[in-house]
């Protein structure tokens, strides 16, 4: 008999509704395929979607079982639905153990996927891709490199959910690389990194007490909002500059249809980054532009190839 309260306890550790940052750019980059080569394999898709979702996963709970060895998500008091970790190992819900065997577990099931797509595909691109997706998530937080603590924590999660996930599942349907699925691939990469970015806004002290080295704690919250601020306008430049000069199509310029949204972030971000509960419309707001932007830029190359 199924445990369904055990399950949930181990789907909040998880922190499955973040896999939307996996989904966006797979969609994404599968699609820019299908539009600019006519091929598709929903099999490839589905392997692609599960392999990348079990890696995240094991990134999740990787960082949750060394945020915790560190004190990091102990010490932090601010923690809301955005950040501060899932909690189930603060709340004794978990041991550390099974979180770090759990994620073990998923790092292998999404390197098995993978290693079979890289070996139905005859080529290695997938191989060497996905060595620099698991190196990069167990050792975000890993000891001895902690990524993650060293100020590029934001860079290299806009990195992952951006270019390598999207070019990957690009790849994975096309069997090549396409400059404007790389240029589609920054936007969503950018987004994915605020999302990030946004959330560590609350975590600033305890961050800080672990020398965590995010962006706030490096800049303070009130640099570090204005910083927010420009990636969240570059993302709308570099969608306008590459409709401009061509290199995607012009009906990506729907994505402009969420700058209402943006806005709103940057006003609360602006007026409350010093503030949890008041801050969390804007932590809520830029999954939702990320969601969306994402979802309309696959539109938009649909659109193009239909029309």
């Amino acid at each position: 008999m199924i445990n369904f309260k055990r399950l949930a306890i181990w789907i909040k550790a998880t922190r499955a509704p973040f896999l939307t940052a996996t989904l966006v750019p797979v969609i994404l980059g599968t699609v820019i395929a299908w539009s600019e080569t006519g091929r598709f394999s929903i099999i490839n898709f589905i392997l692609v979607v599960t392999g990348i979702s079990f890696l995240h996963t094991g990134t999740n709970l990787m960082n949750d079982y060394f945020d915790h060895r560190t004190g990091n998500d102990l010490s932090n008091k601010n923690y809301t639905p955005f950040n501060g970790g899932s909690r189930v190992i603060q709340d004794g819900l978990i041991r550390p153990k099974g979180i770090l065997l759990f994620s073990l577990a998923c790092f292998v099931i999404g390197s098995i996927i993978g290693l079979w797509i890289n070996y139905t595909l005859k080529t290695n691109v997938v191989l060497f891709m996905g060595i620099i997706g698991v190196f990069l998530g167990i050792f975000y937080t890993a000891e001895p490199l902690k990524i993650g603590y060293l100020g590029i924590g934001e860079i290299i999660v806009g990195f992952c959910f951006g270019p390598l996930v999207a070019l990957g599942a690009y790849y994975v349907q096309a069997i090549e690389f396409s400059w404007p699925a790389f240029c589609a691939s920054i936007p969503v990469g950018i987004l994915v990194a605020l999302i990030l970015f946004i959330n560590e806004f609350p975590d600033y002290e305890a961050d800080k007490m672990v020398n965590k080295n995010t962006f706030v704690v490096l800049l303070g919250k009130e640099r570090a909002v204005m910083l927010f601020n420009i990636f969240l306008r570059l993302v709308y430049i570099i969608i306008a500059v590459c409709a401009i000069f061509k290199t995607l199509p012009w009906v990506i310029l729907i994505t402009f249809l969420t700058i209402p949204a943006a806005f709103r972030i940057m006003e609360v971000s602006r007026k409350n980054f010093d503030k949890i509960s008041e801050l969390l419309p804007a932590n809520a707001g830029v999954i939702k532009v990320h969601i969306m932007v994402g979802f309309l830029m696959s539109a938009s190359f649909l659109l193009k190839a239909l029309f």
